[in-house]
């Protein structure tokens, strides 16, 4: 499960499913001028170019490999209200005042990728239901805590806490003793989403160059947004590169760290088989700091995902890992084969809070969705597209999040990261 070359499509059972066709679009060649240039070609990239497309803003999508090349098309699919940490993080940050409104923001993001998909009839296999499961006692207490603070403090009646007899019409497995069902949450196959959205852009009038990696950008009003055979001025530029940021802007280094995370698709499942593993077709994830996530595809596979690793190797003796795993939650998957096995690049802010802003007056960006994306990435794109149209109240309630650098330089960030990581996965087996 090596990592792929950089603009390579990634071989995944994604990819070998597409069912969205996008047409031609050729690498960018000669020089142009837009109202606004998009930098990145994911969820965030393809929501903005999309909204700002719509408010009439001429617009120039840059892609430095696939659409889809990075975590919007790669990932678990799963479409989930909140951020990738405890609301309670944000609470100390911003009060709960902001906490209430970036909370109620991320449930719009899980409506508006749902109205996105049914008005661009986007085919992406959406499903609801959402299962956050404990894997032991202490994960209860949380759960059960989490559950009666969303509803005391945040009026959140989404959740239905379950176990026993309960939690097995949703998952049957003995791997959980509760989890809570979020009825607001649900999944779909990122790929096929992202290249829908990206169809949308272009049906709206947005000029998409895929491998056209970007290798400058020239501040100023307007800015210059340079690749190897192009250029693009724009009034404004959006950077949706998350991960794949690559030292483009000096300023955002350090802000984020990319991770890599490891996925799997078994074989088809029988009917019988997948009844007996997500009888109602929820997704799922557990509650460690380094957790495992699962959902089923439309053709009944398990679409399984865990591990991560910070260093850009792959973790030792993974493959095996992971098949384990499957074998302890779903003993009644035992023998059944694998499929596809593909991994890839998410970003993380310190606090996994996600990190939007602007640089001077006309370069803005969203990032570090710390694997909380797949919704919230959408949301950011309309977001951004309402600031550059001058409406920038709700981005900057986003934007007011404070981040911390990850500590230690350039040259020690990705150790200490691993050894932060280390006493984390330690602690998930206590």
């Amino acid at each position: 499960m090596t990592m792929s070359p950089p603009l390579e499509q990634p071989a995944s059972w994604y990819r070998d499913s597409i069912a969205v066709e996008l047409g031609e679009c050729p690498p960018l060649k000669g020089e142009f001028r837009a109202d606004v240039c998009v930098v990145g070609g994911g969820i965030t990239g393809c929501s903005a170019a999309l909204h700002l497309a719509e408010r009439g803003y001429s617009v120039v999508l840059l892609e430095a490999g696939a659409i889809g090349h990075g975590a919007s098309g790669r990932s678990g699919g799963q479409i989930l209200p909140g951020l990738g940490t405890d609301i309670a993080t944000v609470e100390k940050a911003l009060g709960q005042g902001r906490a209430r409104e970036i909370w109620e923001m991320s449930r719009e993001a899980v409506r508006l990728t749902a109205a996105l998909i049914e008005r661009h009839d986007i085919p992406c296999e959406l499903s609801w239901g959402y299962l956050h499961a404990a894997v032991k006692p202490r994960h209860v207490r949380e759960l059960e805590t989490f559950h009666e603070r969303m509803a005391r403090d945040y009026d959140y009646r989404g959740l239905t806490l379950l176990e026993g007899d309960a939690l097995r019409e949703h998952v049957v497995s003995d791997a959980y003793p509760v989890a809570l069902l979020d009825a607001e949450g649900g999944h779909l196959h990122p790929l096929n989403y992202t290249l829908g959205l990206a169809r949308a852009a272009r049906l709206a009038g947005v000029a998409i160059h895929e491998h056209s990696a970007v290798v400058e950008i020239r501040r100023g009003q307007p800015a210059t947004v340079v690749t190897a055979q192009g250029r693009v001025t724009a009034d404004f530029v959006v950077l949706g590169t998350n991960a794949y940021q690559a030292g483009l802007v000096p300023e955002l280094s350090g802000r984020i760290m990319s991770a890599a995370n490891y996925m799997i698709a078994t074989a088809p499942l029988s009917a019988e088989q997948a009844a007996r593993v997500l009888p109602r077709n929820d997704a799922l994830s557990d509650a460690n700091f380094v957790l495992d996530y699962y959902r089923l595809s439309t053709d009944r596979r398990l679409i399984f995902g865990g591990e991560v690793s910070y260093d850009g190797h792959e973790p030792r003796g993974l493959e095996a890992r992971m098949d384990a795993k499957i074998a302890r939650i779903f003993p009644v998957l035992e023998g059944v084969p694998i499929d596809y096995r593909w991994g890839g690049d998410v970003a993380i802010t310190l606090d996994r809070t996600p990190d939007f802003g602007r640089l001077g007056r006309n370069v803005y960006y969203a990032q570090g969705y710390s694997g909380h994306g797949m919704a919230l990435a959408g949301l950011a794109g309309k977001l951004l597209a309402e600031s550059i149209a001058g409406q920038s109240e709700r981005f900057d309630v986003f934007a007011a999040m404070p981040h911390r650098r990850f500590p230690g330089g350039r040259l020690m960030r990705k150790p200490l990261l691993v050894l932060a990581t280390h006493f984390y996965k330690l602690r998930d087996r206590l």
